[in-house]
This record gives structure tokens, C-alpha cells and sequence, in this order.
């Protein structure tokens, strides 16, 4: 893995930039009075905590993060309007923050994006420009835009004061002292803002990616080509060059990515909305769908969104099948051993902790795994 702290050749100097714990604490000093925190769910079947940020406003936790730039840019005198490029959730939080605010907004959007999100993001009053087949092309022309207008352009993860928003996430997961928090990964602005937030209390955070959409494991290895992610699912994470800020982020502060099939997060999702009555979109069920291949007592995976099509899920529900999960083992009496009095009882010595890990590793799934937890 390339120095964190060193920037390659080609990308841009962020090295001043710095994201703090006390930039995630004063985030969520502000933020606190618009969003109430969303609620954490215990799906048993999965034996993991949801955090059901499907159930934040505007259907994603985006919201964090564009609502605390724009605040924080009030608070130092910038009125400017306001322009994104986004797949949908990070515009809609945009255009949601905006009409709360009394600030004017831009949205470039993809042709493709779902019209849930397109939908949503016209509902609160913003500016809709569709542009290009893919985000990273929308968010050339959002740039564009930007310069020649002189806009703000608020990038959907590569912005400290929308990092510090995501983070917030992290914040409210805290309380419940898990031992590893996952988060989906497409730009890195969750990831880096649960990170910073939960690194200081001991908690591991791991990454998901999608298999042939994984270009923040590739740059964290050094492979910082531009590469188009395959067709997925998941189009919230379909990112093409993560951000530069948060690259360096999660080479500190992750612990690790895990790599999902496209199809176990189609049957995630499924079972997600059969089995536990929750429905998330494609990025949303990522995070579950990679904790089964995350080792801990006290798991939580982010739902980081539930803004899918009708249509992609009534196809979703008729076409994927998913296997019934394993039924509980249950314990009985006669098959413990009976201990008296006189009977030792074996003591397993407390293993160290390991070292911290300097690399990141990324975890692969096995063609052969079963898909079922």
C-alpha cells in the first residue's frame, strides 16, 4: 500500500486537509436539531444490529453530511448556491438540507439513476441536470458547471465537513458498544466518518465492497487507474475514482474490506425485506451482506440506504430464492457434561489482543461458500 500521507503523482494535494473527532462531535452539535437519531435493529436470523439509516430522512444517511456542509458553511459566511453530482441519495440529502435551509441547489444525476431518487430529489425544490451514463461523468459536468457559475460544489464524499456528517453515524452506534461496525464503501465518506468516530473506543471497522466495484480497494493497493465499475445492484457505491481525502482516511482507520458476490447481495436484500421486514436498496443491503464473513460477538452493519425502485424490488422478490436459513442449534441438558464438586473445571486462558494490523487486507468470498449465515 502506497504512503497514506503522500498523494500519488496525479492526484490532487489534500495533504492540509485534516477530519478530526472534534470535527464528527461539532457535526453532530449541529445536526442534532434537524435529524433524530435512527433507530438499531436486532436482526436475530442474522445475528447482527442494523443501524436503519434506510429510515433517515430522505431515505439515506447523506442527508448527515450535505445538511452539516451547508450549515457549516453558513457558519462561515458562505451563501453561495449550491451544486453535486450524485447517483441519487447524496442529491436528494442536498435538496433536502437546501429547502430546510433556504439555499439554492443543483443536482447532476446520471441517466440511469433510479427514478425513486430522481423523484425525491424534485420533490424538495432543487435543480435537477441530468448528464452522462455514469456518476464520475456527472460529476466532471457538476465541476464544470461550478467554475463557470461560481457555485460551491459539494462532492458527496470527498469533503471534510461532509465526512465529519457521515460520521455522526458512528456517533449514535457507540452507545451500543459493538466490537466491529461494517459499512459499505463507494466514494469512502461513511467509511471515513464511522471510522474517525469509532476507532478511539476500541471498535473494529470493516468496509464492503462489490466484486468489479471495488476502486477504493484498488487504490488502497496502488492501483489508482481509472477503471468503469461493472453493472451492479448496487448503484449507490459505483464509484470510479474514490475520493482522495477519504483514500487516506481509510488506509489509517480501517481494518479491513471485504469483497461481495453480486449475487449474495441480491439474496442479502431478499432476505432482508422477507425475513426481517426491512427494505434497503443495493448499497443499503452491502454491509449485511459481507458480515457473515466478519468475526465478532457484537456485530453492526450500517443499512446505509432504502431507496430502491418498485420494479427492481417486485423483480428482486420473484426471481431470487434464497436458501432457509439454519435452524438454531438448541441446547439440552443431557448434552453437557455433568460437573460435581470434585470435577475440574478446564480454564481457557484469555488470548492477547492482536497486533494492529499496517495493511489492509482485503477478504475474498469463495465461489464454493454458502450463502446462508
Amino acid at each position: 500500500m502506497p504512503d497514506s500521507q503522500a498523494p500519488a503523482s496525479n492526484d490532487p494535494d489534500v495533504g492540509d486537509v485534516v477530519v478530526t473527532v472534534g470535527d464528527v462531535l461539532a457535526a453532530q452539535a449541529r445536526l442534532r436539531r434537524y435529524l433524530p437519531p435512527t433507530p438499531l435493529h436486532h436482526a436475530e436470523r442474522f445475528g447482527v444490529m442494523l443501524k436503519l439509516e434506510n429510515l433517515q430522512r430522505t431515505g439515506s444517511y447523506k442527508v448527515r453530511g450535505a445538511l452539516n456542509a451547508l450549515l457549516a458553511g453558513r457558519e462561515r459566511g458562505d451563501r453561495r448556491p449550491v451544486i453535486a453530482a450524485s447517483a441519487g441519495n447524496h442529491a436528494q440529502g442536498l435538496a433536502w438540507a437546501a429547502y430546510r435551509l433556504g439555499v439554492q441547489a443543483i443536482t447532476v444525476m446520471p441517466h440511469g439513476a433510479p427514478e425513486t431518487k430522481i423523484a425525491g430529489v424534485a420533490h424538495w425544490g432543487a435543480t435537477v441536470r441530468q448528464h452522462g451514463n455514469s456518476y464520475d461523468e456527472a460529476f466532471q459536468f457538476a465541476k464544470e458547471l461550478a467554475e463557470q457559475n461560481g457555485y460551491r460544489f459539494l462532492s458527496a464524499f470527498d469533503d471534510p465537513d461532509v465526512i465529519a456528517g457521515q460520521g455522526t453515524v458512528g456517533i449514535e452506534i457507540a452507545p451500543y458498544a459493538p466490537d466491529v461496525v461494517i459499512v459499505p464503501i463507494g466514494g469512502g465518506g461513511l467509511a471515513s466518518g464511522v471510522a474517525l468516530a469509532l476507532k478511539s473506543q476500541g471498535v473494529r471497522v470493516v468496509g464492503a465492497q462489490v466484486e468489479g466495484v471495488d476502486s477504493m480497494v484498488r487504490a488502497l493497493k496502488g492501483d489508482t487507474a481509472p477503471k468503469d465499475p461493472v453493472a451492479s445492484l448496487a448503484d449507490g457505491v459505483r464509484v470510479k475514482v474514490p475520493g482522495f481525502i477519504t483514500r487516506r482516511l481509510c488506509a489509517n482507520f480501517l481494518d479491513d474490506i471485504v469483497i461481495v458476490r453480486e449475487a449474495e447481495l441480491r439474496e442479502t436484500l431478499v432476505r432482508l425485506a422477507l425475513e426481517e421486514h426491512v427494505i434497503a436498496e443495493g448499497a443499503g443491503a452491502l454491509a449485511l451482506a459481507a458480515g457473515r464473513r466478519v468475526a465478532g460477538r457484537r456485530k453492526c452493519a450500517v443499512v446505509s440506504g432504502g431507496n430502491i425502485d418498485a420494479s427492481v424490488l417486485a423483480r428482486l422478490l420473484s426471481e431470487v430464492r434464497p436458501r432457509p436459513p439454519r435452524k438454531p442449534r438448541r441446547r439440552t441438558a443431557e448434552a453437557e457434561p455433568s460437573l460435581t464438586a470434585s470435577t475440574p473445571i478446564p480454564l481457557s486462558p484469555i488470548p492477547a489482543a492482536p497486533p494492529k494490523a499496517r495493511r489492509l487486507s482485503v477478504a475474498v468470498a469463495a465461489v464454493e461458500e454458502e450463502s446462508t449465515w
